[in-house]
């Protein structure tokens, strides 16, 4: 019987992929990366990236990881404390701007996986740059292990994030 077919009969062309919806490719090109081999610390180490400067960015996440394995002694190690502290950061629901009869509403709506991890990345880069004064890998270990233990600068982000869609809640029905 042919192959193409599901259980109703109905088969998609040869050649069609079956995650309908993907625009690029760049998931199945990301290497992960050379020390741990963690395709979400390859992200990461992407979203550091400034200017196409990649061995810098690989740098100072590995150096500000080495800072972490030495504040807690390896115990949990620094990837571990990495994977926890974009797991804290990550938000369930944002606010999103729809205009209804003339007005716009901020209308609370849950985040996709991937956006949620976008987002934790964003905001503990973000935190990190603004604080001025220390090294690049300092200052994202600093926040990295705050995050971690669910506090420091993205993890207030996150709760702002969660406080305006809890506020808007009476706008969920408007979401699309």
């Amino acid at each position: 019987m042919n192959d193409n077919l599901d259980e109703l009969g109905v088969g998609e062309p040869k050649g069609t992929n079956d995650m309908a919806g993907r625009i690029t490719k760049a998931e199945d090109q990301l290497r992960p990366d050379p020390r741990y081999g963690s395709k979400v610390l390859s992200r990461f180490i992407n979203c550091v990236m400034q200017d196409g400067k990649k061995s810098v960015a690989q740098r100072v996440v590995y150096e500000a990881l080495d800072l972490i394995n030495e504040r807690t002694e390896g115990n949990p190690s620094a990837i571990e404390v990495f994977e926890r502290a974009i797991e804290n950061v990550k938000p369930r629901v944002e606010v999103r701007s729809k205009r209804v009869g003339g007005a716009n509403y901020q209308v609370p709506m849950q985040v996709n996986k991937k956006r949620s991890t976008s987002l934790a990345f964003r905001w503990i880069i973000q935190s990190a740059r603004s604080e001025k004064g220390k090294p690049m890998c300092q200052r994202l270990a600093r926040e990295l292990l705050d995050a971690s233990k669910g506090e420091g600068k993205a993890m207030s982000t996150r709760e702002q994030t969660h406080r305006m869609a809890d506020a808007n809640k009476a706008f969920a029905h408007f979401a699309w």
